[in-house]
């Protein structure tokens, strides 16, 4: 029993802290404001607020239980595509939000050749995804 409780506490406080770190990124960073900025989709802030609530909700799920779910490859190809979508535009909003390229470039050394440096990151997240998902996943 007192295992069980101390079990229930620790997965309380894991939530606790996951969930205020997924709050402070949202709110602190202003990420979903930017979001829809950068997409010029100001008007739609009630959906994007919805679409976290249920990502969050489904992301819980599928970490809670363990789904086999089977879809044809079109259907994957196009969850997978859209997915890297979102993660693209998350990842320009906060770098948006940071300023994360001026100030990396300049301090590397690199402050006249930012595209070159955005190249090599977007290669080398290509190149990184492909290798693990070529030798990896099985």
């Amino acid at each position: 029993m007192v295992s069980f409780i101390l079990l229930m506490f620790i997965g309380l406080a894991g939530g606790l802290a996951v969930g205020s770190g997924f709050v402070a990124f949202l709110t602190v960073l202003g990420v979903i404001p930017r979001l829809a900025d950068l997409t010029r989709s100001e008007k739609s802030l009630r959906y994007y607020e919805v679409a976290i609530v249920l990502g969050a909700l489904a992301g819980v799920w599928f970490s809670l239980g363990e789904p086999h779910l089977s879809f044809p490859t079109p259907i994957v190809i196009a969850i997978g595509l859209l997915c890297g979508m979102f993660i693209g535009l998350l990842a320009a909003a906060l770098t948006e939000v940071l300023n994360v390229f001026p100030i990396l470039a300049k301090r590397i050394g690199m402050k006249n050749k930012v595209n070159l440096l955005l190249w090599a990151i977007v290669l080398g997240k290509i190149l990184g995804s492909l290798y693990h998902w070529l030798f990896f996943v099985r």
